[in-house]
């Protein structure tokens, strides 16, 4: 009897090549998303590596939220989705770089736009004529040859009051003298980088460089107690004067610029150096008169320095400013809401805050934030974005951080900035109401409250409603007081919202 041969289909080799590629291709993106979600949630988001093309089981897990620009670079935010609930995790929020890995020429490229930012002013060319240039070369080729004349100047000097010119005590004098001055101008030179928070922050920064003044001089005097440190000492009180120096001087300009009415702004300008150099001229001979009955040095230093940080507190509040920079467009606002009125011009700059530094972020509202900075949820980000459909802007609230966030969207021009900064204020007004509806006792026992506790939704809705109908008096009342608002004043952050389709 003929034996039957029974046919058993073994597995092609293309077929076990698939196969077991497919199964390592889903067991390494299982272990890598794994391994993304067991990593603890951070206050700066993570970036992760642009996914590969083949990582299709990645895509199967995350969602895209939303896209951001800022500077040029472009970033996508992905949430992990929650299979169970159908929803989102809890903090899932992660963001992708959508840019390739830096190239020798794009490192090139940031290291020459932060030179940039120390000896051009932003926006340039576009923010300055075309002398500026010209104007600015000749400068620069001035104080070049001013500071090698300085050298030589400096070695006369100490050669004049009796050192020898062959003696190497002389030269070193003249060595430590000549790194003193030069520490103090690098120090000028790094914090000229503030660029336009000179203009809208001047009062802030004025009265912050008088304070950094007067320290400076506090560590002169502090080598008389240490002699040997002196050149170490000289120089860090050379940076701090010198850096205090670059504060008085570029906001003198905008100050003198407030108190002329016309065409005479050259003539404000040497007047008030004029007084202040005869009252220099009067503080100099009173210090000689008293300095010959040998006055206790550190009592004398802590009298003089108290009437000098009074005078300058005095000086930068009397300041009468028409423009309305994040400290007076507070002031403006909170003033509107609760008595419907916009404050005077002279009762604005009373009311602003001058112990504040522009450079320590602590305030309750930030306008232009980043994505992941106000939104650690993607459930909230998503609850809040209808609202903001017609608008180039939306706003949120951090219970957590207790701050109110306005992003920018990429077509915001400076009227939705200014409409943003608004109803931020108006937002934050609101859930300070809140807030002290709750009591004390719970407010100890949890302070971060989560969203639903304050009711976000329910009171970026009344913000809404009442934007609306009150921005277009709050302009018109300001305007009528004589402010004039700019939301480059604002100094709102460069990230912007912009749209980017899920496969793209």
């Amino acid at each position: 009897m003929p034996s039957v041969k029974l046919k058993h289909h073994s597995p092609q080799p293309d077929t076990i090549t698939s196969s077991s590629s497919s199964v390592r291709l889903l067991s390494r993106e299982t272990l890598r998303i794994s391994a993304s979600l067991a990593s603890p949630p951070d206050d700066d988001l993570p970036l992760l590596s642009p996914p590969s093309p083949d990582s299709q089981f990645l895509h199967s897990t995350l969602r895209l939220i939303c896209c951001e620009e800022i500077d040029g670079r472009r970033f996508k935010y992905v949430a992990e989705t929650d299979g169970s609930s159908g929803g989102f995790k809890k903090n899932s929020v992660r963001s992708i770089s959508l840019h390739s890995p830096q190239t020798p020429f794009d490192v090139c490229q940031e290291v020459g736009s932060f030179l940039r930012s120390y000896v051009v002013p932003e926006g340039f060319p576009g923010s300055v004529n075309e002398s500026y240039v010209p104007y600015m070369t000749w400068r620069a080729l001035k104080h070049f040859f001013g500071g090698a004349m300085g050298v030589f100047t400096t070695q006369t000097l100490l050669n004049s009051v009796g050192a020898s010119r062959n003696s190497s005590a002389s030269a070193a004098v003249a060595i430590n003298w000549i790194l003193k001055d030069g520490a103090g101008r690098v120090g000028k030179m790094l914090f000229a980088r503030q660029g336009k928070k000179f203009d809208y922050d001047l009062k802030q920064l004025r009265f912050a460089g008088d304070l950094l003044m007067e320290l400076g001089a506090g560590v002169e005097l502090a080598t008389a107690a240490v002699p040997h440190l002196f050149l170490p000492l000289a120089c860090a009180a050379n940076v701090v004067k010198n850096v205090a120096a670059v504060t008085s001087t570029s906001t003198r300009t905008p100050i003198y610029k407030a108190f002329a009415k016309g065409e005479n702004i050259g003539d404000v300008t040497a007047k008030g150096e004029c007084v202040g150099n005869i009252a220099d001229l009067m503080g100099t001979g009173f210090s000689i008169l008293i300095s010959k009955r040998n006055p206790s040095l550190v009592t004398t230093f802590g009298l003089l320095s108290c009437g000098y940080l009074m005078s300058s507190y005095q000086e930068v509040r009397s300041v009468v400013l028409h423009t309305l920079n994040r400290a007076r467009f507070t002031v403006a606002v909170d003033s509107f809401l609760k008595t419907g009125r916009v404050p005077s011009l002279q009762e604005g700059n009373i009311q602003e805050k001058i112990f504040t530094f522009p450079w320590v972020d602590d305030r309750p509202v930030m306008i232009g934030a980043r994505f992941k900075d106000a939104f650690q949820d993607p459930s909230t980000y998503l609850a809040v974005k209808p609202f903001f459909d017609k608008e180039r802007y939306m706003v949120t609230y951090s219970p957590t951080k207790g701050k109110v966030y306005a992003l920018l969207k990429h077509q915001a021009n400076s009227d939705d900035i200014l409409k943003a900064a608004f109803h931020a204020h108006v937002l934050l007004h609101f859930m300070n109401q809140s807030k002290d509806g709750i009591p004390k006792s719970v407010e100890q026992s949890d302070p971060a409250f989560a969203p639903m506790e304050y009711e976000l939704e329910s009171r970026i809705a009344e913000s809404c409603e009442m934007v609306s109908t009150s921005y277009g008096i709050f302009k018109s009342r300001a305007a009528e007081q004589g402010w004039r608002m700019s939301e480059s004043l604002l100094n709102p952050g460069r990230a912007r919202l912009c749209h980017v389709k899920e496969g793209e």
